[in-house]
Order: structure tokens, then C-alpha cells, then sequence
């Protein structure tokens, strides 16, 4: 069996719902793939929040990981694919305790996609903000 590795790279193309106070300095993007503990990536408020990555080949998914700050959590996390230009399929999903450890979320049997998306629904915080330390994602190149 292949041992599951990270898909994000230097090539995946990752976006996000919104920043707080649009303060990509402070709040972006970036840090939720950083590596730092320091660092995040927080939301502005609102009812949905996302984040979506573009991988540069397909891929399948077999592990989400995810570390949020507590109070900050969603409860309910959805994990869409598609391949190429197709409509997004609902892959997963899963729910997070709102605490600060990492969580990990097994993808069965997934399907090739070259585009993910995670929505984060029913947010901890009252005003829907999320708050991602990290965010990873395993498995293995699809041929």
C-alpha cells in the first residue's frame, strides 16, 4: 500500500471565502500551509466559509487534516471534489470538535479530482469566523 502524503505543493493554487478585514498580511491564506503554530488563516464573519485548492494533476484524497483554534471551529465540515471542469460531488463529511488539537478525518474511497473544496458550516463562533492553524491534505497522485 502507498503511503499517503501531503498533495499540497508549491503548484496547488489554494483560495478562501473571505479574510478578516481583508488583512492578508496579518490573516491570509498562506498560513494555514506554513508549517508555523504562530500563524493562521481567519475568516471575516458569514454564514459560510471556505477554502478551495487547486491541485496541479488529479489526486486522491484519503486524509484531511485540520487544526482550528478553539471557539473558532466549524461543526460541520463538507469536502467537495470535481475533476476538470465538472460539477463539485459532496466526497465527505466530517465534524471537528471545537477544541485547538489536529483533527483527522479518513476519506473512503474517494474518486480522482483535481479541485477540492472544504466548507465550513455551522461555525463555533457566533459570528460564523473561522479560524484554521492548519489545513493538510493526503493521498496519492491519481493516474
Amino acid at each position: 500500500m502507498i503511503m499517503a502524503a501531503s498533495l499540497i505543493c508549491s503548484e496547488t493554487q489554494s483560495r478562501v471565502s473571505s479574510v478578516l478585514n481583508r488583512d492578508v498580511k496579518q490573516y491570509g491564506k498562506k498560513y494555514m500551509f506554513d508549517s508555523n503554530e504562530e500563524t493562521c488563516w481567519n475568516s471575516d464573519q458569514g454564514e459560510c466559509q471556505w477554502v478551495s485548492l487547486q491541485f496541479p494533476g488529479p489526486v486522491r484524497v484519503s486524509e484531511v487534516k485540520v487544526q482550528f483554534q478553539g471557539g473558532f471551529s466549524a461543526k460541520t465540515c463538507r469536502l467537495e471534489g470535481r475533476l476538470k471542469e465538472e460539477d463539485f460531488t459532496l466526497l465527505s463529511h466530517f465534524y471537528p470538535e471545537d477544541n485547538n488539537s489536529t483533527h483527522s478525518f479518513p476519506i473512503q474511497e474517494a474518486p480522482a479530482v483535481d479541485k477540492v473544496k472544504i466548507m465550513f458550516e455551522n461555525s463555533a463562533d457566533f459570528f460564523g469566523r473561522i479560524i484554521v492553524y492548519s489545513l493538510d491534505l493526503l493521498g496519492e497522485k491519481a493516474s
